[in-house]
């Protein structure tokens, strides 16, 4: 904190010995060549959409398990660290396939909605939604990119008023779920080819777009806008991004809310106890 405060003080002091302390007007209203890209998991929401996704499919006894508890500090450490692990994410992507093996796309988009109202809608930081909002006033378009199901990113993001989702996609034959991906999760540098692509179908210029993450894993995509935005960053990420001076902005703490005149959304507090589990035994007791 005191690093970070003493970084905006020499930021200020520079502004108003050059005269500009204004910043200049961001989003840019009007340009129809600009965007926005946002994360989803623990940028624009608390912890991993596929854990409450998860946690919702158990509710629906879409399966069951002795022993809950036992993978539900996954979702606990992800939320606390604020770190993505490659090994439970993995696993959930793997089990939530084998879960939704055989049931309709259309049943799980429907219920895609219930969960998003039952575990997801209290969880969006209110900050990020403002972010994205402004662009969205500015008349410019906002997807969000994530690793998460095409299904459930784009309930989420039609249920906050955005233009659309990129997504990890499931294969389905006839409107059911094979159980297999269509190519590789959307991550890392997958984030970063699939924005160069919409992009160019777009006709956007990504020098006047921005970016919006929580991660280091997205540090392609965040290169390639000319508006990188760290939120809620893991230190890797904060340590990239105070390296190249891209903005930070944290709602975890409410370090950052004041700036944006958004309140801090609630602290990571109670694990939701379930989540990881909900999509992890699936797999090991089939």
């Amino acid at each position: 904190m005191a690093g970070e405060a003493s970084a905006e003080a020499a930021r200020k002091s520079t502004q108003e010995a050059a005269g500009t302390t204004e910043e200049p007007q961001f989003p840019v209203h009007g340009d129809d060549q600009a965007a926005a890209f946002f994360d989803l998991d623990n940028t624009v929401m608390q912890g991993a959409a596929i854990f409450h996704f998860g946690r919702g499919l158990y509710k629906r006894k879409f399966f069951e398990t002795r022993d809950l508890a036992k993978f539900a500090w996954q979702q606990a450490w992800f939320r606390l660290a604020g770190v993505e692990d490659p090994e439970h994410m993995q696993e959930a992507r793997e089990s939530a396939l084998s879960i939704v093996q055989g049931h309709r796309v259309a049943e799980l988009q429907s219920i895609g909605e219930e969960i998003y109202d039952e575990y997801m809608a209290e969880r969006i930081w209110p900050g990020t939604r403002a972010l994205a909002q402004a662009h969205l006033d500015a008349g410019q378009k906002v997807w969000l990119v994530t690793a998460a199901p095409v299904e459930i990113a784009t309930v989420i993001a039609r249920r906050l008023g955005l233009t659309g989702a990129l997504g990890t996609v499931a294969e389905s034959v006839d409107g059911v779920y094979t159980g297999k991906l269509v190519g590789e999760p959307l991550h890392g540098p997958a984030k970063a080819e699939a924005v160069r692509a919409l992009a160019a179908a777009e006709g956007l210029d990504l020098g006047r777009c921005a970016a919006y993450s929580d991660s280091h894993n997205d540090i392609p995509m965040l290169s390639l806008v000319g508006h990188p935005y760290a939120i809620n960053p893991d230190s890797k990420l904060r340590k990239h991004a105070r390296k190249l001076d891209w903005r930070l902005r944290d709602y975890r703490t409410g370090r950052k809310a004041a700036k944006v005149g958004i309140p801090a959304a609630a602290g990571v507090g109670a694990v939701a106890g379930g989540t990881a589990a909900a999509i992890a035994l699936h797999r090991r007791r089939r």
